[in-house]
């Protein structure tokens, strides 16, 4: 169901944006990376436009060039934010020595690079999906620098 006013109402407000990842005690941390790599609603619109997401820096890179359809759709886009967040932060953690997926008390997800930086990819994520910039490359490369 598409409901124009909702979509605005909710971006005035910062609503329906985010991951909560919540358990009780500590969470394992494999079963977390497990959990957030999923991305479903991300893998079907990249299947729709031909491309593998195979965790690989070179797949955001592809994931950069698919024509955004999705933002014409106000129910979509958070959700899809959301999955770009946590396959970039997905890609982050297997590819870059020492990050590692850290949840906050909170709930939400971030990556945590050796230096001690944490990276909100979930925001990343829906910047991406709202306005296309900035590209997830462009993210995951000042990420890996470190």
């Amino acid at each position: 169901m598409n409901i124009p006013f909702l979509g605005d109402w909710r971006k005035k407000r910062g609503l329906s944006r985010g991951v909560s990842v919540l358990s009780t005690g500590d969470p394992d941390p494999g079963s977390v990376a497990a959990l957030l790599s999923e991305c479903e609603l991300l893998r079907s619109q990249a299947d729709q436009a031909g491309v593998e997401l195979d965790d690989s820096a070179e797949s955001l890179e592809a994931l950069d060039q698919i024509v955004p359809r999705w933002r014409d759709d106000d129910e979509i886009v958070p959700w899809l934010g959301n999955d770009a967040g946590l396959y970039l932060g997905t890609v982050i953690v297997r590819t870059v020595p020492g990050a590692t997926w850290v949840v906050w008390p909170s709930g939400h997800p971030v990556v945590r690079l050796t230096s001690g930086r944490e990276i909100d990819v979930v925001e990343a994520g829906h910047t991406w999906a709202d306005t296309g910039a900035p590209e997830l490359t462009h993210v995951y490369a000042e990420v890996a620098e470190f």
